[in-house]
């Protein structure tokens, strides 16, 4: 049987999913960057043929680590699913001439090089300009049109951001962006291979989003995101998923699976998605481009990742187009034929419809919770009315033990102030949209109020990682335990 080093770190797809798919295909070992929740622990004893939890000294030069474990196990492939580990496994497989996403893998992971590739081949997005300093940023919005995002250059989930009204704003968002990677990399959520990330930003023009001419029904998010893949540097794209609109700044609140786009929308959409992978040259490996909307059909390229989405996008593709995308990844990288879509995956191809909702203290409109909740699935499952035939179900190894104090939203921190993940299957993916806008104006008043003598407030060990009202059946869903795939190890 082949041999697989499976290199896992904080975000991505829920760890028991990825190893029950790659186990099923190769011998897996796991080189865990991140620690493990128990539940995952015990099934990756059970999945893996070896666990290694590094120590701190030995993840200083993290390239030749894995390259040393790769070749101690005999490695035929080595993955990661993880964005913060994207480019130590890039070059990794380079050292050892394995498949992988190649050098360009670098191009994907910092945005200020993203951009510079897509401006040279004349790509649509906004105007943007790099920062390393606090001088930088005061000449990037002095040259730039206001409202401007400021952001990571090598973040994920929405962490740093700030959006930046006027001049006299900068100086304060630049503090708290630095402030809150500083404390996202304490936490593991920062890039794992280029030390100096943290202090890498981009600035760039706030484009107006708009759905109207994109999407039938009102409540959707005005961007959208390609799931695909490169083989042999050729992109084949999978499938196109929507969005609940993200909390202010930008922050994902809810990603469905497949997009209501009509045909000829997902085309113009996955040809623009084709040129962004095109142009950063990757060769090997998953991909996740995120697309801005707009009136008049425009489009905007917001970033592209060279990796599999994170949260429950993988899951949800498997449920609702029967792909199992790890393991076809991992066939591919040991070289083994793959027989992916011919075309991209829409709607008419779909069973049903999939969404992971991402449990954050704020309601349908961005506003803070009046007060302080905790967090109960049982509760939620037993007073939120879903649709006839909807399923709902929580994710525990992104999500807060059942009592825990949901943390207060943090513009700044984003995902990393969330309280859990849930998922849901319904019928289609406009069920999926109602039941979550349903869910989301519920919870600030059927989850029990926090103890205020003592409250106390955490994150999820591990994340992945964006409203009109409309209104729900009576019916009350079925609840599964926990990630919705027959064999999935939580």
């Amino acid at each position: 049987m082949s041999t697989v080093l499976l290199v896992h770190a904080k975000g991505g797809p829920p760890l028991g999913h990825v190893l029950s798919r790659a186990a099923a295909r190769a011998d897996v070992h796991l080189l865990a960057l991140s620690a493990l929740v128990p539940s995952v622990a015990a099934s990756a004893e059970r999945l893996c043929a070896s666990v290694v939890l590094p120590t701190d000294a030995e993840r200083s030069d993290l390239v030749s680590l894995i390259v040393s474990r790769a070749r101690a196990v005999g490695a035929d492939a080595v993955l990661t699913f993880s964005e913060y580990a994207v480019v130590a496994v890039a070059e990794a497989c380079e050292a050892l001439g394995l498949a992988g996403a190649g050098e360009a893998a670098a191009l994907a992971r910092d945005k200020r090089m993203m951009r510079h590739t897509w401006q040279r081949h004349g790509l649509p997005q906004p105007a943007f300009r790099p920062v390393a300093t606090q001088a930088d940023l005061h000449e990037a919005v002095a040259t730039l049109t206001a409202p401007l995002l400021l952001k990571a250059a090598w973040s994920a989930g929405s962490t740093a951001h700030q959006i930046i009204g006027s001049p006299q704003e900068a100086d304060a968002a630049w503090q708290r962006s630095r402030e809150t990677m500083d404390q996202s990399a304490r936490l593991g959520f920062a890039e794992l291979h280029v030390a100096e990330a943290v202090g890498h930003f981009v600035v760039e023009e706030i484009v107006a989003g708009d759905t109207a001419g994109w999407f039938d029904e009102p409540g959707w998010g005005d961007y959208v995101s390609v799931e695909g893949v490169v083989t042999g540097g050729v992109f084949r794209p999978v499938c196109v998923s929507g969005r609940m609109p993200t909390v202010r700044p930008f922050t994902e609140r809810a990603g469905i699976t497949p997009a209501s786009l009509p045909a000829d929308l997902q085309d113009r959409v996955v040809a623009l998605a084709r040129e962004a992978v095109d142009a950063l040259g990757l060769r090997d490996c998953g991909t996740h481009t995120e697309i801005k909307l707009g009136a008049d059909g425009r489009m905007w390229l917001i970033e592209t990742a060279a990796r599999f989405g994170g949260a429950m996008t993988v899951p949800q593709i498997e449920e609702v187009f029967g792909l199992d995308v790890v393991g076809m990844l991992v066939d591919h990288l040991l070289g083994r034929p793959v027989a992916w879509p011919e075309r991209v995956l829409g709607p008419e191809q779909a069973r049903g419809a999939a969404g992971s909702l991402v449990v954050l203290a704020v309601d349908g409109r961005g506003a803070a919770w009046r007060d302080r909740r905790l967090w109960d699935f049982p509760v939620v499952q037993e007073a939120v009315a879903l649709s006839e035939g909807s399923t709902l179900s929580v994710v525990p190894e992104s999500s807060l033990p059942d009592g825990s104090t949901v943390p207060v939203y943090d513009p700044a921190g984003g995902a990393n102030t969330m309280a859990a993940l849930c998922l849901l299957s319904a019928a289609d993916a406009r069920t999926v949209l109602r039941d979550f806008t349903a869910l989301v104006d519920a919870l600030p008043d059927v989850l029990p109020p926090a103890v205020p003598a003592a409250p106390r407030s955490g994150s999820p060990a591990d994340r992945p990682p964006s409203m009109a009202k409309t209104s729900a059946s009576p019916a009350r869903p079925r609840v599964r335990p926990a990630v919705p795939s027959e064999g999935v190890a939580v």
